[in-house]
């Protein structure tokens, strides 16, 4: 009976303890870092997904698509429209490599779906740019 007893208040002891830091005082406790997605990745996960007709044959490499969404963050910054990237005289920021083009509509979806990871600060700003333009 008494080792019963013994037994009966470790067990206690135990849960007691257990349940020390459990009772909701998170001040200490640091909080769980979110796992952070590659910009890139998420761009190139949303031209994948996309399914533009301009990319049936194949997917472009991705160092080379990679390559524009900073150069279009960066002219949006220095305050240039949309037209004005893709202006071959102009912005020169078409997305076309050596060895693969994109069409015209299916570079302003990739200007959007650029935007919406590297700045999306800007999406709304090309997304009703092109609207007005009435190519989107």
């Amino acid at each position: 009976m008494r080792h019963r007893a013994t037994a009966v208040l470790l067990a206690a002891a135990c849960l007691a303890l257990a349940s020390c830091g459990s009772d909701g005082d998170t001040a200490d406790a640091k909080p769980t870092p979110k796992p952070t997605v590659n910009r890139g990745d998420k761009f190139m996960a949303s031209v994948l997904d996309a399914h533009l007709d301009s990319y049936t044959d194949g997917v472009p490499a991705a160092s080379e698509l990679k390559a524009f969404p900073p150069q279009w963050c960066d002219a949006l910054d220095a305050g240039h429209s949309v037209e004005w990237m893709l202006s071959i005289t102009d912005g020169g920021l078409y997305p076309v490599g050596q060895s693969w083009g994109t069409e015209q509509t299916d570079a302003y979806r990739l200007v959007l779906l650029g935007v919406h990871a590297y700045c999306p600060k800007w999406e709304k700003d090309v997304r009703e740019q092109l609207r007005e333009s009435g190519e989107y």
